[in-house]
């Protein structure tokens, strides 16, 4: 095993890995009547858009984890509401009102990209998404795949890197505060919590 950039035959993993992992850490398949509007939010945009910061763990030539984000927020969520939307958006409709199921406030998550921008996090520009399969976790990889994206954002320039959690997530707070990752406070964060690390 071993970790390297992103490839465009890496697509159907990182779709199924994000899938599988989506529900803090489990398998989030049958909690939506399309599980793919995940990772048309959460993964996707991310490797069309940056895929030089998009790294996979390799097992054998198969993707079993992965971490991906962008070097700035703004301008991503500027990239994201031209280019990706546009790509993505009939297929998954805005609801017209309140949310009212799991699909429809996913769907509400990717017409609104600029949801992502919070004033609170201007000194973590960057952001990211990292995500491994059951079966590959706690073996270090998370921490190598961390450590190889914040070696590409040092020399992107970016100034320091935010991730939001959700705050149920035990395992995943323990495993960033190892890495050196610290609470940013935000005004009404919802269900997540907010981390940030200096680059």
């Amino acid at each position: 095993m071993h970790i390297r950039p992103y490839q465009p035959g890496d697509r159907d993993a990182v779709h199924e890995i994000c899938i599988r992992t989506a529900d803090a850490g489990q398998d989030a398949s049958g909690s939506y009547v399309d599980p793919g509007v995940l990772p048309n939010i959460f993964a996707h945009p991310y490797t069309h858009l940056e895929p030089e910061l998009a790294f996979v763990v390799d097992d054998g030539g198969r993707a079993v984890g992965y971490v991906l984000g962008t070097a700035d927020t703004a301008v991503f969520v500027r990239r994201f509401r031209a280019e990706w939307l546009p790509l993505v958006g009939d297929r998954y409709p805005a609801p017209a009102g309140e949310p009212g199921n799991p699909d429809e406030v996913m769907a509400h998550l990717l017409h609104t990209p600029e949801r992502m921008i919070l004033p609170d996090l201007a000194d973590y520009p960057a952001h990211l998404h990292i995500d491994l399969l059951p079966e590959h976790q706690r073996a270090g990889w998370g921490r190598k795949l961390i450590d190889t994206f914040t070696d590409a954002l040092r020399r992107a320039g970016a100034p320091g890197v935010h991730l939001g959690m959700l705050s149920e997530n035990r395992a995943a707070r323990a495993f960033y505060d190892r890495l050196g990752f610290h609470v940013v406070d935000v005004v009404d964060p919802g269900l997540l919590t907010y981390l940030g690390l200096r680059l």
